[in-house]
């Protein structure tokens, strides 16, 4: 490292305190630069590979049926056989995974499984399956976030926000719209808003716009939509609106969980190649649904006015979307719920078009239609608005949107009891992604935070010695007896009373066992919840015969009993 030692150990000390500092912000500034550079190679390999065989990047109606068909397949033989090698284990990837990962492991991603998402990634992107990049790019940023973390040795608490804003830079160089990107990773991700994380999370954001900006220049997906404000008559249309949308997202997930469900037993190349087959049937009769977003983004803005032709795209799209995500392929949905709510937002503007004879209204309900259908099939409602209006750059679309995304929230959960995609993919691979309420508390502060040092330390085993010191010490302080078994390095003396009853000897030795100074209080509730008392050692790694402190459970109970302000 290049940090003193003694740099590294108040950085890691004061990382241990769930609080704003200045330290983890700059941190979060550099995680989120590693993570928007992974992006951007990501995004421009997909570019360039595409520029070879396509006009326009992600419109794959203009290139040779032959061809087209080809795509899919090639990508499934591809990812099928580099799956294989790697191992077949590493093949979880995408929102779902990483929410697992936040939750149960800080969020520290495993290689293998980023190696398969980013080159899968491309692959199936390059290809024309109706995935969305979003997905291995929330994956590739809490990679880069984590092993920045992991790589200083930092507290598991603080690789964890770390994530968070590895995530949050990784979809503002996705799409561009840095504060939907704070909100979707509190309101989706992290599941929580603190004022300790949120600011870190949104400096990270900040670098990753800035430099996908940087790269791209100021416009985004939607810059093509024209945004024009509607008048009050509108407002019980788009009431309906959002019920209908709110239906079709119930009609979506569930797809998606059926197909997950019964070909889970299938072999990956197996389900792979039926994808691959569905997308080149698909795709050769409607080239136009192939693809991520971009594509039908394109086609709502050119072709607003053919109704026929939207209907049949949203149709193929929906189905292309339904089959890559149900059957693995690598990649995100929320790109496709994008294309998938604009054209369904461009086809229910007929009806007002058809009323009032302006055209100029299309852009507008297409935006809502994206509003509505990524709150409702995410339910992510607040990142959905906020999405809305970064990428509009409209104020007046707000209410508008406001009202259909909860119209279609609700809808979607009061009425068809519908749970979030994410939900449904992490409930079938029987992925954790809840903590008991006391984990939840203690995972945010790390043992570092609450090291107890009133302790004495001896290396003697003279039982006489050692009775002199416990009865000199004060009582509230611990006495621990260093030893040469590498498996059990410390020991916890205390009197044993029950055998000074019988004349036998009055000391009692008690094996301590110990954590990383990475560890969060939960590892240390969790050895100690059993007993409900005792005690634990904290050590460095990499110096394992140093003793850093101690926990007691104690500390552990006042946590979750007391009103603390560390949480």
């Amino acid at each position: 490292m290049l940090l003193p030692a003694d740099w590294q150990a108040k950085l890691r000390l004061r990382l241990a305190f769930p609080l704003t500092s200045v330290q983890l912000c700059l941190l979060a500034i550099v995680a989120g630069f590693l993570a928007a550079l992974l992006i951007l190679l990501f995004r421009l390999t997909i570019i360039g590979i595409q520029s070879f065989f396509l006009e326009r990047t992600d419109d794959f109606s203009g290139i040779a049926e032959g061809y087209r068909w080809a795509l899919p397949f090639i990508a499934a033989v591809l990812i099928s056989i580099m799956a294989m090698l790697v191992g077949l284990a590493h093949y979880r990837m995408g929102i779902a995974y990483v929410i697992h990962r936040i939750k149960t492991q800080y969020g520290v991603m495993p290689f293998w499984n980023t190696f398969n998402q980013f080159f899968g990634g491309i692959i199936a992107l390059t290809s024309g399956f109706s995935v969305g990049r979003e997905g291995p790019s929330v994956h590739l940023g809490a990679f880069g976030a984590g092993l920045l973390g992991q790589y200083l040795h930092l507290p598991y608490n603080s690789i964890r926000i770390l994530a968070g804003c590895g995530i949050a830079a990784a979809i503002s160089a996705s799409f561009n719209t840095p504060l939907a990107a704070v909100i979707f990773v509190m309101e989706v991700v992290l599941r929580e808003y603190r004022i300790h994380v949120f600011v870190p999370v949104m400096l990270a954001s900040v670098v990753g716009a800035l430099l996908t900006r940087g790269v791209f220049g100021m416009g985004n997906d939607l810059a093509a939509l024209k945004i024009v404000s509607i008048s009050g008559w509108h407002l019980p249309y788009l009431v309906l609106c959002g019920i209908a949308i709110g239906a079709a997202a119930y009609v979506f997930n569930q797809s998606i969980w059926r197909i997950l469900k019964w070909f889970q037993k299938w072999h990956l190349a197996l389900k792979l190649f039926l994808a691959a087959a569905i997308t080149a049937a698909v795709g050769h009769v409607v080239p136009q649904a192939m693809g991520a977003e971009t594509g039908a983004i394109f086609y709502a803005v050119t072709a607003s006015t053919e109704f026929w032709l939207l209907l049949t795209i949203l149709l193929a799209k929906f189905l292309l979307t339904v089959v890559a995500v149900g059957l693995a392929v690598p990649g995100g949905v929320i790109g496709p719920v994008f294309g998938i709510g604009i054209l369904a937002g461009t086809l229910l503007a007929f009806l007002p078009v058809f009323v009032s004879g302006d055209a100029s209204l299309s852009g507008t309900y297409a935006t809502l239609g994206m509003a509505g259908f990524m709150a409702a099939t995410l339910h992510a409602p607040l990142a959905a608005l906020v999405a809305v209006m970064e990428l509009s750059y409209n104020p007046d679309i707000i209410v508008p949107a406001m009202l259909v995304i909860t119209c279609a929230y609700v809808t979607t959960v009061q009425l068809f009891k519908n749970k979030s995609i994410f939900v449904l993919q992490l409930e079938l691979q029987q992925l954790p992604y809840k903590l008991a309420p006391a984990d939840d508390v203690l995972q945010k502060v790390g043992v570092l935070a609450m090291l107890d040092k009133e302790y004495l330390v001896v290396s003697a085993s003279d039982d006489d010695k050692i009775e002199s010191i416990l009865a000199d010490k004060p009582a509230h302080q611990l006495l621990i007896q260093k030893t040469d078994n590498s498996e059990q390095p410390f020991l916890l003396i205390d009197y044993d009373l029950d055998a000074s009853m019988t004349g036998q000897s009055t000391l009692m030795r008690q094996p301590l066992q110990g954590l990383s100074h990475q560890a969060s209080m939960a590892e240390v509730h969790t050895l100690l919840d059993e007993q409900k008392g005792g005690v634990v050692y904290i050590y460095d790694p990499q110096q394992p015969e140093q003793l850093l402190g101690l926990i007691r459970w104690e500390q552990v109970r006042a946590l979750l009993t007391k009103q603390n302000n560390l949480i």
